[in-house]
């Protein structure tokens, strides 16, 4: 019987979910410039501050740890290892705020101004959910155990948010500025340019 109740509640749940990605409500004109703003600096913010794999690497590199452990004092290393804690939990909440954007931008605006299939629909939704999953428990592993604990889950978080990232990247493809300037260029002469 339980299994049976679990099974209906995870189609539910499914359903539910699927319902919520095929509705397809208008957005309204006012506010969506800043969307699309907001989302082009969450995407600048991850690829380029938060997820460059060496940044990533240096971050979590025990071998700061063990030069610390080798050469330092005791209340040094416990000091290092308070503040690479804090910058870690620091690092993986700006990852997940980061993320939050990028999810509300696609919830809201990508499907008008890109052509993404349900099947995409459905693999974003599934990513953005794993990552926040991911997320939330790299901020209390960090907690509890420091920021050496899951090197396998950092690297699991940076492979789906740079999978994220490439898709967020095609749907905001129509703001890149060599676009821009080729429609301006298109202008007839004495009216009005972009």
């Amino acid at each position: 019987m339980i299994p049976l109740l679990l099974s209906l509640a995870l189609g539910l749940a499914l359903f539910f979910l699927l319902y919520r990605l095929a509705r397809r409500s208008r957005v309204p004109a006012e506010g969506s410039a800043y969307q699309f703003v907001e989302a082009r600096g969450s995407l600048h913010a991850l690829q380029r501050e938060l997820l460059p794999r060496d940044f990533i690497d240096r971050l979590f590199d025990r071998r700061d740890l063990e030069f610390v452990s080798a050469q330092a004092p005791a209340d040094v290393r416990q000091l290092f290892l308070t503040e690479r804690k804090r910058i870690s939990i620091l690092w993986v909440q700006r990852v997940r705020s980061e993320i939050l954007k990028l999810m509300q931008f696609h919830r809201g605006h990508s499907r008008f101004h890109s052509k993404i299939s349900v099947l995409t629909e459905i693999r974003l939704a599934a990513d953005f959910a794993a990552l926040l999953i991911i997320c939330r428990m790299l901020e209390a592993i960090f907690y509890f155990r420091g920021p050496y604990a899951a090197p396998h889950l950092v690297d699991s978080a940076a492979a789906t948010a740079a999978r994220l990232c490439t898709v967020s990247e095609k749907s905001l493809a129509f703001l890149n500025a060599p676009a821009l300037r080729a429609v301006a260029g298109e202008s007839p002469r004495g009216s009005a340019t972009i």
